[in-house]
């Protein structure tokens, strides 16, 4: 009779299994797919709309920067992969209070801002930076990024007071965080459709102050437009802490004061937060994150306390491709070959 028993529990057992098994959902992962000396473009561009509101005065700031990037895997064995990230443009364009300053990498020509040249020459300076990443693929962190000493020598430009200042707000955080490939946007998991989960990030900027970023995602299932991405949707959230430290090298002091997200409603007409990921070449095709800020500071400039209310509006997109996102830059390589040659113009008869 016991064993009987047994295997009436065995047979359940199994049986029960087996119906879990087949109950349980599929989950779609994110991994970002990496090939030794196959390289991958990225363009990121971030708009910026600003109210700042001083002594009963409101100033407004806009700014638009995209940069192109240039990511090489050196190496990829294990659970560990090293990749050449290079800034191969940017542009720039700022204007405050109806006083523009423009700068566009892919026109040499074009003529820089004589009110600020010193500004230029800092744009110019990103241009053709370096940096070697240490990536670990198991959960996708940046472990170490190399280049740092080289790229604040390169935009210090030899002056002491900017090398100085570089170095404290260019925090190891900073720095993982520019040289992060996935944006700290990929799941180290794979995830079933309706399952939930957070990313988080500290932005430590020294004498600036320090931002924690909350990213709550949900994985949607495929895209009802492009079926064949997959859709994560995204709120993020935000925080600001002053800074603890000194302040050298600024020519003000934020001395408290906070700053966080709030609801975005239709009438800030800010796109919504979504991911698509591309599950046949491992890109995060497209990433998108809106964010509306507000807050109260006091900044100390030259020994003068002021309260300053801050409105933000802020969106960044992220585009991902095996092919140069860089306006007028040649087309990629085909694998073990070079690159295709350009069409000749048609001869003069």
């Amino acid at each position: 009779m016991t064993r009987v028993r047994l295997a009436v529990a065995g047979v359940l057992a199994v049986a029960l299994g087996a119906t879990v098994a087949a109950q349980a959902p599929e989950k779609q992962g994110f991994a970002l797919k990496l090939e030794k000396d196959k390289p991958f473009y990225q363009k990121m561009k971030t708009e910026v709309t600003q109210v700042i509101k001083v002594q009963g005065q409101d100033l407004t700031q806009k700014q638009d920067s995209t940069f192109y990037f240039k990511w090489t895997p050196e190496k990829v064995e294990g659970d560990k992969a090293t990749l050449k990230q290079r800034i191969e443009g940017l542009t720039m364009s700022i204007d405050i209070s109806g006083n523009p300053i423009t700068y566009d990498s892919t026109k040499k020509d074009a003529p820089g801002s004589a009110g600020n040249p010193g500004l230029m020459d800092f744009f110019k300076n990103l241009e053709g930076a370096e940096f070697g990443v240490t990536l670990n693929t198991k959960n996708w962190t940046v472990e170490k990024v190399d280049g740092k000493e080289e790229f604040v020598k390169k935009l210090g430009a030899g002056s002491a007071q900017m090398d100085s200042l570089l170095k404290k707000v260019l925090t190891d955080d900073a720095l993982r965080q520019m040289a992060d490939p996935t944006y700290g946007l990929v799941p180290d998991q794979p995830k079933a459709v309706g399952e939930t989960w957070e990313k988080k990030q500290v932005l430590n900027l020294g004498p600036i102050g320090t931002y924690d970023v909350t990213y709550k995602m949900t994985y949607k299932g495929k895209d009802p437009t492009q079926k064949d991405l997959d859709r994560v949707e995204v709120v993020p959230t935000l925080a600001y802490k002053p800074p603890a430290e000194g302040t050298d090298g600024l020519l003000f002091k934020i001395k408290d004061g906070k700053m966080e997200a709030k609801p975005i409603d239709p009438a800030d007409q800010l796109p919504p937060s979504v991911i698509l990921y591309n599950p046949q070449t491992g890109r995060v095709v497209k990433a998108t994150i809106s964010l509306k800020l507000r807050g109260e500071l006091t900044v100390v400039i030259g020994g003068t306390e002021t309260k300053v209310e801050l409105e933000q509006r802020q969106t960044t997109s992220i585009d991902s491709s095996n092919d140069p996102l860089l306006p007028g830059a040649a087309p990629a390589a085909p694998p073990g070959g070079a690159p295709p040659a350009p069409p000749k113009p048609p001869e003069k008869k």
